[in-house]
């Protein structure tokens, strides 16, 4: 391998291994679910990222080949883990509100609430005379 494909291999594995490390670390230490969702969903996703490509980079400088199952691993990460986090935060919004949840004070607080009248499904349940409520019957 030449040297400029080595140190990008190695800067890449630092990278990752470091945004794996902190991803880890955050769903480990951080008190509740919500702060949890952001280690995996955003430093660990961008380490394994880091890692791919560094694995992408080795396998053309070392065989010659490109390869794509790693870049495709990578997409799929990047397109799966926000949407699993989004549908994670919203149950966990919905058992908040019913009070099903028992969890410690987290760091951040509790979520804000939606100013003014304004209505937020995540908070409240529908109102009755509305188009959409299913309260109505």
């Amino acid at each position: 391998m030449t040297l400029v494909a080595d140190i990008i291999v190695i800067v890449l594995l630092l990278l990752g291994a470091g945004f794996a490390l902190i991803g880890s670390w955050g769903l480990v230490r951080l008190p509740t679910t919500m702060e949890r969702l952001h280690g995996p969903t955003k430093a660990t996703t961008l380490g394994l990222g880091a890692l791919l490509v560094a694995s992408v980079v080795h396998a053309q400088a070392r065989l010659g080949v490109w390869t794509a199952h790693e870049l495709l691993i990578s997409l799929f990460l990047f397109i799966t883990a926000p949407i699993s986090a989004n549908m994670i935060a919203k149950v966990h919004l919905h058992r908040a509100r019913v009070g099903t949840v028992d969890e410690p004070e987290g760091i951040a607080g509790p979520p804000p609430r939606p100013s003014g009248d304004g209505d937020w499904a995540t908070f409240e349940a529908p109102r009755r005379d509305t188009p959409a409520s299913t309260a109505n019957s």
